[in-house]
């Protein structure tokens, strides 16, 4: 199984697949390997690359907490945020004064529409909506918060964060201005060790690629790790390979080598 994560790893800056890529990803599918994603992104904006390039299985999306199947629809794995933990993040997050998102059933909240707030819903491809208070709209489990600020205001919330919800949420920064809440089962590694198990493919042959802190729960499960050429020094060092850039065909250089050769 060869598990990719998205921006900045199979996506390059312009936010699309090379042809390049898509071709070794494609031409290892041929060989019999499966072929998933595994992002913090939404389903619904994950599901277009997922279809560009043919995957017919289930996605790891939210960092773990939908699994979802591309072409059944089935899901393997859903595990929300409980309300009142959320509840209890968004109340830090406004005093915090962060923009959240708020996700449920695959839609985007906020409390307004800001600048920050349109731009990623542009980037993700997907529709925003505004819905005033979010800890009085939070009444069900939502599936993932997301905090969108300064990247020194979310170290230190994260790192308060890990002392006040220890155990109860799983919190990990994508970007260096991202920091995302979720369940504390909801991670890339148990999703894709969910994945491995339904599909009786051993730890040891699963490939992942990505660039970021939380591609690292993934690291730790897969048999071969590979960090982008544009991942941070931290998230190299854990890594077995360290490959060319997203913007280089990381991906592509390393199943060619490994796969093909």
């Amino acid at each position: 199984m060869i598990a990719v994560d998205l921006d900045g790893t199979l996506l390059n800056d312009e936010l699309d697949i090379s042809p390049r890529t898509g071709q070794a990803l494609r031409r290892a599918a041929d060989k019999g390997i499966l072929i998933t994603i595994a992002t913090g992104r939404m389903y619904c904006s994950t599901l277009p690359f997922a279809r560009k390039l043919g995957i017919e299985a289930p996605i790891v999306t939210y960092q773990g907490a939908l699994v979802k199947n591309t072409c059944s629809g089935e899901v393997l794995v859903n595990l929300p945020l409980p309300s009142v933990l959320a509840q209890e993040v968004l109340k830090e997050g406004y005093t915090a004064g962060v923009h959240m998102n708020v996700y449920f059933n695959d839609l985007l909240y906020v409390d307004h529409i800001t600048p920050v707030g349109r731009e990623y819903a542009e980037m993700s491809r997907v529709d925003i909506f505004p819905a005033g208070d979010l800890v009085d709209f939070v009444k069900d489990d939502p599936t993932k918060i997301l905090f969108i600020a300064d990247p020194d205001l979310l170290d230190s919330m994260k790192e308060d964060f890990d002392r006040k919800f220890a155990g109860r949420i799983y919190i990990t920064k994508s970007k260096p201005y991202y920091l995302e809440i979720m369940h504390p089962d909801a991670t890339k590694g148990k999703a894709l060790k969910t994945l491995a198990e339904r599909f009786g493919i051993p730890a040891e042959e699963v490939m992942v690629f990505g660039d970021s802190y939380n591609d690292l729960d993934m690291f730790r499960f897969a048999g071969i790790s590979i960090a982008m050429g544009n991942a941070p020094g931290k998230v190299k060092e854990k890594a077995d390979i360290v490959t060319a850039t997203n913007n280089e065909d990381g991906i592509a250089e390393v199943i060619e080598k490994l796969v093909f050769q």
